[in-house]
Protein backbone atom coordinates (compact mmCIF):
# COMPACT_ATOMS: atom_id res chain seq x y z
CA UNK A 1 0.00 0.00 0.00
CA UNK A 2 2.72 2.45 0.71
CA UNK A 3 4.76 1.81 -2.34
CA UNK A 4 1.33 2.72 -4.25
CA UNK A 5 0.71 5.56 -2.24
CA UNK A 6 4.77 6.65 -3.19
CA UNK A 7 3.76 6.07 -6.78
CA UNK A 8 1.02 8.12 -6.62
CA UNK A 9 2.88 11.26 -4.93
CA UNK A 10 5.60 10.94 -7.34
CA UNK A 11 3.56 11.16 -10.35
CA UNK A 12 1.98 14.23 -8.31
CA UNK A 13 4.56 16.10 -8.02
CA UNK A 14 6.24 14.81 -11.78
CA UNK A 15 2.65 16.44 -12.82
CA UNK A 16 3.24 19.75 -11.09
CA UNK A 17 6.70 19.83 -12.62
CA UNK A 18 5.44 19.80 -15.81
CA UNK A 19 2.59 21.95 -15.58
CA UNK A 20 5.21 24.69 -13.97
CA UNK A 21 7.24 24.16 -17.20
CA UNK A 22 4.81 25.06 -19.46
CA UNK A 23 3.71 28.05 -17.33
CA UNK A 24 7.43 29.31 -18.27
CA UNK A 25 7.96 27.89 -21.93
CA UNK A 26 5.95 30.13 -23.32
CA UNK A 27 7.62 30.77 -27.10
CA UNK A 28 5.25 33.76 -27.88
CA UNK A 29 1.86 35.40 -27.33
CA UNK A 30 -0.18 37.40 -29.69
CA UNK A 31 -1.18 41.22 -28.19
CA UNK A 32 -3.29 43.53 -29.70
CA UNK A 33 -1.97 46.92 -29.84
CA UNK A 34 -3.31 48.03 -26.41
CA UNK A 35 -1.56 45.21 -25.13
CA UNK A 36 -4.58 42.77 -24.47
CA UNK A 37 -3.72 39.22 -25.47
CA UNK A 38 -5.42 38.00 -28.32
CA UNK A 39 -5.08 34.36 -30.04
CA UNK A 40 -4.12 33.63 -33.74
CA UNK A 41 -7.57 32.51 -34.60
CA UNK A 42 -8.75 36.22 -33.30
CA UNK A 43 -6.15 37.83 -35.59
CA UNK A 44 -6.91 35.96 -38.43
CA UNK A 45 -10.52 37.16 -38.19
CA UNK A 46 -9.82 40.48 -38.12
CA UNK A 47 -6.76 40.70 -40.76
CA UNK A 48 -9.52 38.76 -42.90
CA UNK A 49 -11.78 42.13 -42.79
CA UNK A 50 -8.75 43.83 -44.61
CA UNK A 51 -7.22 44.83 -47.65
CA UNK A 52 -3.50 45.40 -47.44
CA UNK A 53 -1.23 43.18 -44.48
CA UNK A 54 2.00 44.50 -43.51
CA UNK A 55 3.71 41.43 -41.17
CA UNK A 56 6.51 43.01 -39.35
CA UNK A 57 9.24 40.13 -38.67
CA UNK A 58 12.39 39.88 -37.45
CA UNK A 59 14.21 38.62 -40.50
CA UNK A 60 15.96 35.54 -38.18
CA UNK A 61 12.86 34.58 -35.97
CA UNK A 62 11.45 31.55 -36.28
CA UNK A 63 8.20 32.36 -35.06
CA UNK A 64 7.60 34.85 -37.55
CA UNK A 65 8.32 32.62 -40.24
CA UNK A 66 5.93 29.64 -39.18
CA UNK A 67 3.31 32.18 -38.19
CA UNK A 68 3.78 33.73 -41.94
CA UNK A 69 2.74 30.19 -43.53
CA UNK A 70 0.05 29.81 -41.42
CA UNK A 71 -1.40 32.71 -41.50
CA UNK A 72 -1.32 32.72 -45.55
CA UNK A 73 -3.24 29.06 -44.94
CA UNK A 74 -5.71 30.51 -43.03
CA UNK A 75 -6.53 33.62 -44.98
CA UNK A 76 -6.44 31.35 -48.05
CA UNK A 77 -9.69 29.28 -46.85
CA UNK A 78 -11.96 32.69 -47.02
CA UNK A 79 -10.13 35.37 -49.45
CA UNK A 80 -8.10 35.83 -52.20
CA UNK A 81 -4.31 36.40 -51.84
CA UNK A 82 -1.42 38.43 -53.41
CA UNK A 83 1.43 37.77 -51.12
CA UNK A 84 4.94 39.87 -51.37
CA UNK A 85 8.29 40.64 -49.91
CA UNK A 86 10.95 42.94 -49.06
CA UNK A 87 13.08 39.93 -49.53
CA UNK A 88 12.81 40.49 -52.89
CA UNK A 89 14.38 43.47 -55.23
CA UNK A 90 11.62 44.60 -58.40
CA UNK A 91 14.39 43.73 -60.66
CA UNK A 92 14.07 39.96 -60.31
CA UNK A 93 10.02 39.73 -60.73
CA UNK A 94 10.67 38.13 -63.91
CA UNK A 95 12.98 35.30 -62.20
CA UNK A 96 10.64 35.09 -59.44
CA UNK A 97 8.03 34.59 -62.17
CA UNK A 98 9.33 31.70 -63.83
CA UNK A 99 9.56 29.90 -60.82
CA UNK A 100 6.19 30.50 -59.99
CA UNK A 101 4.62 29.51 -63.57
CA UNK A 102 6.93 26.62 -63.03
CA UNK A 103 9.69 27.25 -65.71
CA UNK A 104 12.19 26.65 -63.30
CA UNK A 105 12.48 23.75 -60.30
CA UNK A 106 13.69 26.25 -58.14
CA UNK A 107 14.37 29.60 -57.79
CA UNK A 108 18.28 29.18 -56.69
CA UNK A 109 18.69 28.39 -59.82
CA UNK A 110 18.29 31.07 -61.93
CA UNK A 111 21.41 32.85 -61.71
CA UNK A 112 19.95 36.52 -62.08
CA UNK A 113 18.45 36.58 -58.84
CA UNK A 114 19.50 37.79 -55.68
CA UNK A 115 18.43 35.62 -52.82
CA UNK A 116 18.71 36.58 -49.01
CA UNK A 117 21.12 34.04 -47.38
CA UNK A 118 18.03 32.64 -45.41
CA UNK A 119 16.07 32.62 -47.98
CA UNK A 120 16.08 28.47 -48.32
CA UNK A 121 14.90 27.89 -44.93
CA UNK A 122 13.26 31.11 -43.98
CA UNK A 123 11.03 32.37 -46.82
CA UNK A 124 11.60 29.14 -49.96
CA UNK A 125 8.43 27.91 -47.97
CA UNK A 126 5.89 30.19 -48.37
CA UNK A 127 7.05 31.09 -52.18
CA UNK A 128 6.29 27.11 -52.98
CA UNK A 129 2.95 27.33 -51.33
CA UNK A 130 2.19 30.67 -53.52
CA UNK A 131 3.49 28.53 -56.59
CA UNK A 132 1.17 25.48 -55.44
CA UNK A 133 -1.76 27.04 -55.15
CA UNK A 134 -0.84 29.69 -58.11
CA UNK A 135 -0.53 32.87 -55.56
CA UNK A 136 1.08 36.21 -56.85
CA UNK A 137 4.03 36.92 -55.08
CA UNK A 138 5.54 40.47 -55.77
CA UNK A 139 8.75 41.46 -55.42
CA UNK A 140 8.51 44.89 -53.96
CA UNK A 141 11.89 46.17 -52.21
CA UNK A 142 13.77 48.94 -54.20
CA UNK A 143 17.10 46.80 -55.76
CA UNK A 144 19.66 47.45 -53.04
CA UNK A 145 22.60 48.99 -54.95
CA UNK A 146 19.85 52.14 -55.79
CA UNK A 147 19.43 52.05 -52.11
CA UNK A 148 23.23 51.71 -51.46
CA UNK A 149 23.59 54.95 -53.96
CA UNK A 150 21.18 57.15 -51.40
CA UNK A 151 22.82 55.90 -48.76
CA UNK A 152 26.23 57.73 -50.14
CA UNK A 153 24.95 60.97 -51.88
CA UNK A 154 21.31 61.29 -50.76
CA UNK A 155 17.98 61.36 -52.84
CA UNK A 156 19.20 64.04 -55.48
CA UNK A 157 21.37 61.34 -56.76
CA UNK A 158 18.36 59.49 -58.21
CA UNK A 159 17.58 63.11 -60.55
CA UNK A 160 20.56 61.67 -62.59
CA UNK A 161 19.34 57.96 -63.05
CA UNK A 162 17.74 56.62 -66.52
CA UNK A 163 13.97 55.71 -66.96
CA UNK A 164 14.56 52.13 -66.56
CA UNK A 165 16.62 52.32 -63.30
CA UNK A 166 13.66 54.86 -62.08
CA UNK A 167 10.95 52.22 -63.01
CA UNK A 168 12.19 49.61 -60.35
CA UNK A 169 11.19 52.58 -57.73
CA UNK A 170 8.59 54.85 -56.01
CA UNK A 171 7.90 57.22 -58.62
CA UNK A 172 10.24 60.45 -58.38
CA UNK A 173 10.96 62.60 -57.09
CA UNK A 174 8.48 60.88 -53.91
CA UNK A 175 7.56 62.33 -50.45
CA UNK A 176 9.98 62.33 -47.62
CA UNK A 177 9.53 63.47 -44.08
CA UNK A 178 12.55 63.19 -41.97
CA UNK A 179 10.31 63.86 -38.77
CA UNK A 180 8.41 60.46 -38.62
CA UNK A 181 9.44 58.93 -35.12
CA UNK A 182 10.83 55.91 -36.56
CA UNK A 183 13.34 57.96 -39.24
CA UNK A 184 14.44 59.62 -36.05
CA UNK A 185 15.06 56.83 -34.02
CA UNK A 186 17.41 55.48 -36.49
CA UNK A 187 19.46 58.91 -36.03
CA UNK A 188 19.10 58.81 -32.38
CA UNK A 189 19.77 54.82 -32.09
CA UNK A 190 22.56 54.62 -34.14
CA UNK A 191 24.24 57.84 -33.07
CA UNK A 192 27.60 58.46 -34.97
CA UNK A 193 27.26 55.73 -37.57
CA UNK A 194 23.87 57.28 -38.84
CA UNK A 195 23.40 60.04 -41.55
CA UNK A 196 20.51 62.02 -42.98
CA UNK A 197 21.26 60.09 -45.98
CA UNK A 198 20.97 56.61 -44.22
CA UNK A 199 17.10 57.83 -43.31
CA UNK A 200 16.59 58.61 -47.11
CA UNK A 201 17.55 55.44 -48.43
CA UNK A 202 15.50 53.63 -45.59
CA UNK A 203 12.70 56.27 -46.58
CA UNK A 204 13.06 54.74 -50.61
CA UNK A 205 13.09 51.37 -49.07
CA UNK A 206 9.77 51.98 -47.98
CA UNK A 207 8.41 53.71 -50.45
CA UNK A 208 8.87 51.71 -53.36
CA UNK A 209 7.66 48.68 -51.43
CA UNK A 210 4.55 50.89 -50.65
CA UNK A 211 4.34 51.75 -54.16
CA UNK A 212 4.69 48.15 -55.73
CA UNK A 213 2.16 46.65 -52.96
CA UNK A 214 -0.34 49.48 -54.36
CA UNK A 215 0.51 49.01 -57.92
CA UNK A 216 -0.52 45.06 -57.39
CA UNK A 217 -3.31 45.39 -55.31
CA UNK A 218 -6.63 43.77 -56.80
CA UNK A 219 -9.99 45.07 -55.36
CA UNK A 220 -11.01 41.38 -55.02
CA UNK A 221 -7.89 40.03 -52.79
CA UNK A 222 -6.02 40.45 -49.91
CA UNK A 223 -2.50 41.34 -50.22
CA UNK A 224 0.09 40.01 -47.35
CA UNK A 225 3.33 41.52 -47.49
CA UNK A 226 6.62 40.69 -45.53
CA UNK A 227 8.49 43.00 -44.18
CA UNK A 228 11.56 43.86 -41.47
CA UNK A 229 8.86 45.05 -38.67
CA UNK A 230 10.86 47.86 -38.31
CA UNK A 231 9.14 49.54 -42.11
CA UNK A 232 5.87 48.71 -40.61
CA UNK A 233 6.52 49.88 -36.55
CA UNK A 234 4.29 52.66 -35.18
CA UNK A 235 2.19 52.74 -38.36
CA UNK A 236 4.78 54.84 -40.21
CA UNK A 237 7.40 53.46 -43.08
CA UNK A 238 5.41 51.18 -45.58
CA UNK A 239 2.00 52.12 -44.10
CA UNK A 240 3.04 55.90 -44.30
CA UNK A 241 3.06 55.87 -47.61
CA UNK A 242 0.26 53.28 -48.25
CA UNK A 243 -2.33 55.72 -46.41
CA UNK A 244 -0.55 58.94 -48.54
CA UNK A 245 -1.02 57.75 -51.71
CA UNK A 246 -4.43 55.87 -50.81
CA UNK A 247 -7.10 56.12 -48.08
CA UNK A 248 -9.73 54.42 -49.35
CA UNK A 249 -8.09 50.72 -48.27
CA UNK A 250 -8.13 49.32 -45.01
CA UNK A 251 -4.79 48.70 -43.70
CA UNK A 252 -3.75 46.08 -40.91
CA UNK A 253 0.09 46.13 -39.74
CA UNK A 254 1.90 43.24 -37.16
CA UNK A 255 5.02 43.91 -35.42
CA UNK A 256 7.35 41.70 -33.55
CA UNK A 257 8.86 42.10 -30.62
CA UNK A 258 11.42 39.91 -28.61
CA UNK A 259 10.90 39.94 -24.55
CA UNK A 260 12.45 38.03 -21.50
CA UNK A 261 9.20 37.31 -20.52
CA UNK A 262 6.00 36.58 -22.98
CA UNK A 263 2.63 37.51 -21.07
CA UNK A 264 2.63 40.22 -20.48
CA UNK A 265 3.70 43.66 -23.15
CA UNK A 266 6.26 45.95 -22.05
CA UNK A 267 4.46 49.61 -22.27
CA UNK A 268 7.74 50.70 -25.02
CA UNK A 269 5.93 47.81 -27.01
CA UNK A 270 2.12 48.93 -26.66
CA UNK A 271 0.79 50.13 -29.71
CA UNK A 272 3.36 49.60 -32.44
CA UNK A 273 0.91 47.83 -34.53
CA UNK A 274 -2.66 46.32 -34.74
CA UNK A 275 -1.33 43.17 -33.70
CA UNK A 276 2.23 42.13 -31.87
CA UNK A 277 3.75 39.24 -31.84
CA UNK A 278 6.12 38.89 -28.70
CA UNK A 279 8.85 36.41 -28.70
CA UNK A 280 10.73 34.79 -26.32
CA UNK A 281 14.21 36.53 -26.39
CA UNK A 282 16.10 33.20 -25.69
CA UNK A 283 14.37 32.01 -29.33
CA UNK A 284 16.78 30.13 -31.46
CA UNK A 285 17.53 31.81 -34.77
CA UNK A 286 17.13 31.02 -38.31
CA UNK A 287 20.85 32.05 -39.31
Amino acid sequence: MQSIIRIILSFCLFAQTITGWSQHLNAYQIFTNKGKRTTFKKMVKKLGQEDIVLFGELHDNPIDHWLQLELVKALLEHRNLILGAEMFETDNQAALNNFLQGKIDRLEHDPSIRLWPNYTTDYAPLVHFARDHQLPFIATNVPDRFAKLVYRSGLDTLETFSPEALSFMAPQPMPFDSELKTYKAILELLEHHATPELVMAQALKDATMAHFILENYSSDHLFIHINGTYHSDQYEGILWYLQLWNQDLNYATIATVEQAQTHKLLPENIGLADFIICVDEEMTETH
